[in-house]
């Protein structure tokens, strides 16, 4: 598995609360984990960075006992999620100064040909395939409940003044309810986590477009995030790229 992890702070911010990484165990299977950190007095990449660190640490404990099912991952991911939670929850009500804090998560395995999905917040997680990309998950957020319960239109949802409001978060509350995908991906297919500050600027299908070209993983990503950057970049912009070791080569 090929892959690249960029995170710029885009051209507005002072900070980044953005994190992201990818943990390889030694039988080749992985975790590719982002998180978009929200709060005040800059506590919010202290929720993320918690998120992807702890989220990293439980996957590299799994050597001694790897699920091999779709039920089994998703117990796994919904077990560590929960417990992720707990920790940012009790790390937010220690000390006013992180008060209110939490992060939106998405966190995928790739084993043998599948990937397994656990999914909080608006971040996302997109398959790109030579001719089409696919949102695999579905934002928390309130633009999409009201969307969904079709109070408004999706072009009213692009330009709705809450669209940035999240429904879930880490660490936010005492309990969480992580949602769970799985798809298959077969080995010309890629896999893109990303912040929303690089999906609400860059449509699907120019990702798409940038994706498939004939560049290397690390050329891909930084082309996402420049295109997000020179759109206004009013956001942390966050990327995870993977690809099989069919075309990422020459990619770390």
């Amino acid at each position: 598995m090929h892959f690249s992890v960029r995170t710029d702070i885009g051209r507005k911010r002072t900070f980044n609360e953005d994190q992201a990484a990818v943990f390889v165990l030694e039988n080749g299977y992985a975790l590719a984990v982002i998180a978009d950190g929200m709060g005040g007095h800059r506590s919010g990449d202290v929720a993320s960075e918690m998120a992807v660190r702890l989220m990293g640490e439980h996957f590299n404990d799994l050597n001694a006992a790897i699920p091999e099912t779709k039920e089994t991952w998703n117990e796994w991911l919904d077990s560590i999620v929960r417990k992720v939670n707990q920790l940012i929850f009790e790390k937010a009500q220690s000390s006013p100064e992180h008060e209110g804090m939490g992060t939106t998560l998405e966190a995928a395995v790739i084993a043998e040909g599948n990937c397994y999905i656990a999914h909080v917040g608006d971040s996302r997680v997109y398959s790109v395939s030579s001719d089409t990309i696919t949102q695999l998950t579905k934002d928390h957020s309130y633009v999409n409940a009201l969307l969904a319960s079709g109070e408004i239109t999706e072009a009213e949802a692009e330009v709705h003044p809450q669209r940035n409001w999240i429904m879930r978060a880490v660490g936010s509350e005492r309990d969480i309810e992580p949602e769970f995908y799985h798809v298959p991906l077969k080995k010309e297919d890629y896999l893109l986590l990303c912040t929303d500050g690089l999906s609400n600027k860059v449509e699907p299908e120019m990702m798409r477009e940038l994706i498939v070209a004939d560049n290397t993983l690390e050329e891909k990503v930084k082309q996402l995030i420049d295109l997000a950057n020179e759109r206004g970049g009013e956001d942390n912009i966050t990327a995870v790229l993977l690809a099989s070791n069919d075309h990422g080569a020459g990619a770390v």
